[in-house]
């Protein structure tokens, strides 16, 4: 059995189904459904059982040791513009940290997303746990974890692997709202006004010029399920293409599969100054030398593929 915390979210629910794909169906999926339009990503997925996520960890406590097989961490308070801190770190730290516990007492293979966030506006994009630089509590909520996590690694009894995902875009994302990826609302501009928009220039770059490294979300899935395939394989690692791309890209994309529509600039609000990653590559080299080989979509090629997948 294989556990999806957060398996009707955005990831979560894209991994249930390529579980699904691989035959696997004996999935429990975690999640809190108070937001229930996200009952959609799961309603055609195959799965064993649902279980609340308030539930959860003493359900764990009460089947987890001879039931669960792997768990996959993706469940978490996402957004970026929230800022209760003690709600924050209560969902991404403190019951990821008890998670985390139950799994090392059982055995249980513990694969957990962490994010690019922890990175803010620093220029290296290596793995070096202590030396974070968050710009947001979200992002210090999962650079928490993950100290706390590589304290605990040297005598954990099973694998935990965490993923600092950076600018994952795909299908299944539109319970989201204003979260969701630009390529998502840029999709869904051009289908209503014919215009895409993007901020004006910042930290010094061009118009639509800030540069992120952006993924498909099939593409971290396949990251995600390789871990699987890997209990021996632990640690924290990037989970990006490698590369950093513009903002510009996506919308020239989306465009141009379309054969329509103009982009518009539009200024760049002032709430984001000071927060804002206008750069992220990730370094990918830890992940490789972990044995990792699979190839990541450019944004040429996952935006298309996503605006197929949109219609």
């Amino acid at each position: 059995m294989i556990v999806v915390t957060g398996g009707a979210g955005f990831i979560g629910s894209n991994l249930v189904h390529a579980l699904n794909d691989r035959g696997i169906s004996d999935v429990i999926v975690v999640d809190d459904l108070t937001d229930g339009i996200k009952f959609r990503n799961i309603a055609d997925a195959q799965i064993a059982d649902y279980i609340d996520k308030s539930n959860f960890l003493d359900w764990l406590v009460e089947f987890g040791s001879d039931q669960v097989n792997a768990v996959f961490h993706l469940g978490a308070c996402s957004a970026t513009t929230e800022w209760d801190g003690r709600y924050m770190l209560e969902n991404n730290f403190q019951y990821s940290k008890e998670l985390f516990h139950l799994c090392q007492a059982f055995s249980i293979p513990l694969i957990y997303a962490s994010s690019a966030a922890v990175y803010g506006t620093g220029t290296d994009f290596q793995e070096h746990i202590g030396t974070e630089r968050p710009l947001n509590v979200y992002g210090y909520s999962k650079a928490l974890f993950d100290q706390y996590v590589d304290r605990q690694r040297p005598s954990a009894k099973s694998q935990v692997a965490g993923l600092r995902y950076f600018n994952v875009y795909g299908p299944r994302e539109s319970h989201k709202g204003s979260m969701a990826s630009v390529a998502f609302h840029h999709h869904a501009q051009l289908k209503s006004t014919g215009v895409v928009k993007l901020f004006e220039g910042s930290d010094g770059y061009a118009d639509g010029e800030q540069c992120r490294d952006f993924v498909y979300v099939a593409d971290v899935v396949d990251v995600n399920l390789w871990l699987l395939d890997h209990p021996e394989v632990s640690g924290v690692f990037n989970c990006g293409t490698g590369r950093a791309e513009p903002f510009n890209a996506i919308a020239r994309t989306v465009t141009e599969y379309f054969g329509t529509g103009k982009i518009q600039y539009i200024p760049f609000p002032d709430d984001l100054v000071g927060s804002y990653q206008s750069y992220t590559c990730a370094d990918m080299s830890r992940l490789r030398q972990a044995g990792y080989s699979g190839e990541f979509r450019s944004v040429a090629q996952g935006v298309s593929d996503y605006m197929k997948w949109l219609g």
